[in-house]
């Protein structure tokens, strides 16, 4: 009989990120290095305000961020996302956006990378929603070439 090793697991919250007491997800769960998201959006703050796919894609990168530093890990522990867009035309946005976002405090290689058109999303101001993947033991700006 093999005995498998059971992981810990962390649900990690932070005050930058709402997560609802009635919500039936988390937004946040760490696996052993593992860190594991649900698809943030811009939600709320696409409620507050019109945001442009830009701007939505800003806003969901913090998110993101929040989360791994909340979870102890850096913007460089981030190695893979999976985009879904409403519209594919606002790839170029999205882009911008991850470029932007990627290049500071220091440029570092990109997140590995999927970006797929849906037909809809949760709330309809809603553009652009990203699944995220990273772990605590690695670090995309200590990343040779």
């Amino acid at each position: 009989m093999t005995t498998v090793q059971m992981q810990n697991v962390k649900h990690i919250k932070t005050d930058k990120v709402a997560e609802l007491a009635t919500a039936t997800w988390s937004n946040c769960l760490v696996i052993g290095n593992e860190i594991s998201m649900s698809g943030m959006t811009a939600h709320p703050a696409s409620r507050n305000s019109v945001l442009s796919t830009y701007e939505q894609t800003l806003v969901v990168l913090g998110k993101v961020r929040d989360l791994v530093e909340a979870a102890g890990g850096t913007l460089g522990s981030i190695y893979k996302l999976v985009i879904y867009v409403k519209d594919i035309a606002d790839k170029d946005e999205v882009g911008r956006a991850r470029r932007d976002f990627f290049a500071a405090p220091q440029p570092c290689p990109f997140p590995c990378s999927t970006l797929v058109e849906v037909s809809g999303l949760v709330f309809p101001e809603l553009t652009v929603e990203i699944d995220a993947f990273a772990r605590l033991d690695i670090d995309l700006q200590q990343a040779v070439n």
